[in-house]
């Protein structure tokens, strides 16, 4: 089983913080009694700049949920056309190729869910199996590359391709002036990442990205609200805790070090670290809870920058990041990981 290539996409509106910090002290100028403050957390995200589904002007025209909802699908659907038409051509495969298709978000909803859009856009066989799934965060990213392997380690001779759009903006709730939304909306962005998964019987050109190896998934009891959504008549409201960070440092450590011993290998053999750019602190505690020097995540620290915290689609563009820019040599472990709502983490062990 190899991960064969990622493509991805961006709305084509995209904004430098100082731009978006500007706005949001517009927006908020007769509700908000210290402005100051949104701007310092918008700057302590670190983030440097982000893709908006939407100009910037037309947010101020989205009114309901339902209308946001109606621009998450209609940007979804292009953004993940053009992810996967990329993925697949860096794989050297066509649409016909696909067997299996997995779709991951947790920014809209639709039913048809929008993988069934998608197979009419993408001329995909009929006979194509449609997996969305829906609900797990930044979580979605690995484990849907996880969940994609353990498909074609079924059907060896398939192809299975994984979807994540997220656009986290359309979530944007003005009324609320709580410190987890002031924080959100300087830090997540919007955007769609797909990856090639192919079978071990499946024969394409020679340049191939890393085997799947194993993955493992871990869920914490009773913490249902360190992270999520609240949904409303107003649509996603974030559930953001405080105490992430500190999840982070009580049970990465030992579950990274209990996944890699069952494959017989410790965090020394790991030679690239894949990790979800959560924030910051975030990033700081997987520093910290793995024993990390700082070059370690510079790949998900600058996927921070430039385009913020994409939920699920996030882990997959560090991911395409290391494997065209800093692949290990072959024979060599990467370890990709991500934690989300639940709250859990899932762990995905490849091999170059």
């Amino acid at each position: 089983m190899r991960i064969a290539a990622v493509g991805r996409a961006f709305p084509p509106n995209y904004y430098d913080q100082d731009t978006l910090i500007a706005a949001f002290r517009r927006e908020w100028a007769s509700r908000h009694y210290n402005l100051d403050r949104i701007e310092q957390l918008h700057r302590n995200v670190l983030v440097g700049g982000r893709h908006l589904a939407l100009p910037l002007e037309a947010y101020s025209r989205l009114e309901t949920w339902g209308q946001a909802n109606d621009a998450w699908l209609q940007v979804a659907l292009d953004v993940g056309e053009q992810a996967i038409r990329a993925a697949l051509e860096c794989a050297g495969l066509r649409t016909g190729d696909v067997d299996a298709l997995l779709f991951v978000t947790v920014t809209g909803v639709s039913t048809p869910s929008l993988d069934a859009r998608l197979m009419n856009r993408l001329r995909l066989p009929s006979g194509v199996r449609r997996m969305p799934i829906f609900g797990l965060g930044c979580l979605a990213g690995a484990a849907g590359v996880a969940r994609a392997a353990d498909y074609v380690r079924a059907y060896p001779d398939h192809v299975a391709v994984l979807l994540s759009v997220e656009l986290c903006s359309l979530t944007l709730q003005r009324e609320d002036l709580s410190i987890p939304n002031l924080i959100a909306t300087g830090l997540f962005g919007d955007g769609a990442a797909a990856a090639v998964i192919t079978g071990s019987q499946v024969a394409r050109r020679a340049a191939s990205g890393p085997h799947v190896i194993a993955s493992r998934s871990v869920f914490y009891p009773d913490s249902e609200e360190v992270m999520g959504w609240r949904i409303s008549e107003r649509g996603f409201e974030v559930v953001l805790s405080a105490d992430v960070p500190k999840v982070v440092l009580d049970h990465l450590g030992q579950d990274v070090d209990a996944f890699l011993e069952s494959q017989n290998l410790s965090r020394h053999d790991i030679k690239a670290w894949i990790a979800h750019p959560g924030g910051p602190k975030v990033l700081e505690a997987v520093e910290q809870a793995l024993g990390l020097a700082a070059p370690a995540l510079e790949t998900s620290w600058r996927s921070l920058r430039e385009v913020g915290n994409l939920s699920s689609t996030s882990v997959l563009l560090v991911l395409d990041e290391v494997m065209r820019h800093a692949p290990p040599s072959a024979g060599e472990y990467g370890l990709m990981f991500a934690m989300g709502p639940g709250f859990c983490s899932e762990l995905v062990l490849l091999r170059w």
